[in-house]
């Protein structure tokens, strides 16, 4: 009898090599061979759930995100206002080994992914999932007088929003400290704390 195979659940296996590969040997490694190799698979396998490479970057980019969309969800439940955003924050931001590497990956398939032609189902690894949940986050930290009632929420998400793509930067270019990161956050929100 023919062994069944989720779809879904192999795509993402694909994906998860991707990263691993990306993550442990640098991007310059990342090739349909080097992805299979990690799987235990014949190159050829991969082609059964993708249609070309392409595809599985963007499977990749779409796996980064789920992955922090879900450690976004854990982290911030229960919380509101400026703790849910900070909880949300360093679950974005470079602050710990796993966002760390994070960082490194997604700021290696920024320029891949950027020359890739858009598909409906395409996702990227940007901060605009969790635009929703920033904006949130800033009206109930503007409810419960946690920040001036002036904030310009929209501005500042967008800020938010910004910092996040730019400390990644810094990040791959730059090591810095969890301190360093999180003080960016700090001062962006300081002028605004009631």
């Amino acid at each position: 009898m023919p062994r069944i195979v989720d779809h879904d659940e192999r795509r993402r296996q694909i994906a998860e090599a991707l990263l691993t590969v990306a993550a442990r040997d640098g991007h310059e490694s990342v090739s349909s061979r080097a992805v299979a190799k990690e799987l235990g698979v014949a190159t050829g396998s991969l082609w059964h759930y993708f249609d070309g490479f392409d595809d599985v970057i963007r499977a990749a980019a779409a796996e980064v995100t789920r992955r922090t969309d879900e450690r976004i969800a854990a982290a911030t439940t229960g919380l509101r206002g400026l703790a849910r955003l900070d909880a949300l924050m360093r679950e974005v931001l470079p602050v710990d080994e796993g966002t760390r590497t994070e960082a490194r990956v997604v700021v290696g398939f920024w320029g891949r992914l950027a020359t890739l032609a858009p598909t409906p189902d395409a996702s990227a690894p940007t901060l605009a999932t969790w635009q929703d949940s920033i904006q949130a986050a800033l009206q109930e930290a503007v409810e419960d007088a946690e920040l001036r009632s002036d904030t310009p929420t929209d501005a500042l998400m967008a800020l938010l929003r910004s910092i996040t793509y730019g400390q990644q930067i810094v990040e791959v270019t730059e090591p810095q400290p969890p301190a360093a990161h999180l003080a960016v956050l700090d001062g962006i929100l300081s002028p605004w704390r009631a």
